[in-house]
């Protein structure tokens, strides 16, 4: 077995990246990272494209899960008093309930960039 293959390992229902031998057992990593786990080499096979994909994009959402909150910024807030923050959080308001996050994102950039021009702090 070649380290960084992707094996399928009936054992656990899982598919990992083969990374050495321990003794009579294969080590397998998960795809994306995580704690190796020991597997009986003889029950391994190579992992089908539909595994090596369903893996791939476990491992892709388990790092947007995790990876997300640290690159989230949280909303401008509307400078009170003034008319153009005010209607610019008026139409996140609307989009959020409406669930229109793209126009919600708009909204946020639009505030952003009116605040850094017209109240720098």
């Amino acid at each position: 077995m070649e380290s960084g293959a992707l094996l399928y390992d009936p054992a656990t229902d899982k598919v990992g990246e083969y990374q050495d031998k321990s003794g009579p057992y294969a080590l397998l990593r998960p795809v994306g990272g995580g704690r190796e786990w020991q597997a009986d080499p003889a029950s391994l096979r190579p992992a089908t494209d539909q595994e090596r994909l369903s893996a791939g994009v476990r491992a892709a959402n388990a790092r947007a899960r995790t990876d997300a909150p640290f690159l989230v910024t949280p909303p401008p807030r509307p400078v009170d008093d003034c008319p153009t923050c005010t209607e610019l959080d008026g139409l996140r308001t609307v989009a959020r309930t409406e669930h229109d996050y793209s126009a919600e994102t708009d909204a946020n950039v639009l505030l952003r960039k009116h605040r850094s021009e017209a109240h720098p702090a």
